[in-house]
């Protein structure tokens, strides 16, 4: 089944690469979307594949890569738009 979210991501998640580390592991995982930092320090993913690789993308950026913290995730899901091609990080 394909599934969307929309997730905001705070803690120390620009600076630190995360943005590349979410698309590394979206790619990994068959996942399209997009990552980009917010104005107020954090970072926003809207994915969109199967639900269970979404679900361990989110796994991931919980986790984060090795400089993050990652202080909470908030997800919204939603329907599905398939408007996407790839994953990319927006500047």
């Amino acid at each position: 089944m394909r599934a969307r979210f929309h997730a905001f991501v705070s803690g120390i998640v620009q600076g630190v690469l995360f943005r590349a580390f979410v698309r590394s592991e979206a790619e990994r995982l068959g996942v399209k979307g997009f990552a980009r930092n917010t104005p107020g320090g954090g970072v926003e993913v809207v994915a969109e594949a199967e639900k269970h690789a979404l679900e361990m993308l989110l796994e991931e950026i919980r986790r984060g890569p090795p400089r993050a913290r990652v202080d909470r995730v908030e997800v919204k899901w939603e329907d599905t738009e398939n408007g996407f091609t790839g994953f990319s990080v927006m500047h």
